[in-house]
């Protein structure tokens, strides 16, 4: 059986910023998502604002990650 345990706000602020800094292409999804879930539990608008920061930067990497790649387009010279 998993055992819960109950995360200080420093214990969270800390986990938010394990995931910002670890976070990779492949892991982005799941990764916003816990942190998403980290936030929402904390308490108070001052906790909130010191991830803030943090958010932002998952939510950019989601974002710049998601983005399709277009293929580069094939230009011909005209003589």
């Amino acid at each position: 059986m998993t055992r819960l345990v109950m995360l200080t706000p420093d214990d969270k602020l800390a986990e938010i910023k394990r995931l910002y800094y670890q976070t990779t292409k492949r892991t982005i999804k799941e990764d916003f998502a816990k942190a998403l879930e980290l936030l929402k539990s904390m308490d108070g608008e001052d906790e909130r604002e010191r991830a803030a920061v943090y958010m932002d930067g998952l939510s950019q990497m989601r974002s710049d990650w998601s983005r399709k790649r277009k293929p580069p387009k094939l230009r011909f010279k005209r003589f």
